[in-house]
């Protein structure tokens, strides 16, 4: 089922510079996985997730991944949207940005395999986090993320909030680098990053 923006749409300040970031919960790992569950949180933290009726040849199921995830086949029936509809609002949502997800190898595939079958191209770009940090806030990344989820106290494993805590947790590190190197030397990158 199709979740809106769980925010107000007008810009909130503490996102402001963010990326946007997606996440995905499939059904499994490896060949034959497919996208379950796509979510994402724009710049403003919107956010929006939907989960997806799986294509008539995607038949891959994992039944360790269901556990982590949550996510029935009969819930993804009886909520979910066809892989069409899917692609569509992905691409009216988020056309013309780069998103980024911190799973790429796994996430472009399985976006892959959604646009592919419902034969059509996605019109944004699909990058790395790690692209947007700095060494330093790499190595901090993980437990960043750690605070931010237990600070969240989500109750639910679900793809739009693992999108709100990789975009919070990078904003984190971004604010720590930049505290750090401001204290150590006066001189950090715009939002911690690594030059290029």
């Amino acid at each position: 089922m199709a979740t809106p923006a769980d925010r107000d749409s007008a810009a909130d300040p503490a996102h402001a510079h963010l990326p946007c970031v997606l996440d995905i919960e499939a059904s499994g790992f490896g060949r034959g996985s497919y996208p379950i569950e796509i979510g994402f949180v724009l710049p403003d933290g919107t956010a929006f997730c939907t989960l997806v009726i799986p294509d008539e040849t995607w038949t891959h199921w994992d039944g360790d991944a269901e556990r982590v995830h949550g996510i029935s086949r009969s819930l993804l029936q009886r909520h979910g949207r066809s892989v069409h509809e899917v692609a569509l609002e992905l691409n009216h949502r988020l056309a013309g940005r780069t998103v980024y997800c911190d799973n790429w190898a796994h996430d472009y595939a399985w976006l892959a395999r959604l646009f592919e079958s419902a034969d059509t191209s996605p019109t944004f770009k699909l990058r790395h986090l790690r692209e947007l940090m700095s060494e330093n806030a790499a190595e901090h990344f993980d437990d960043a993320r750690e605070l931010v989820a237990r600070n969240l106290q989500l109750r639910r494993h679900r793809a739009s909030s693992d999108a709100r805590v990789l975009q919070l947790s990078l904003a984190k590190v971004w604010r720590n680098g930049i505290e750090a190197a401001n204290g150590a030397d006066g001189g950090a990158g715009a939002n911690g990053r690594a030059a290029s």
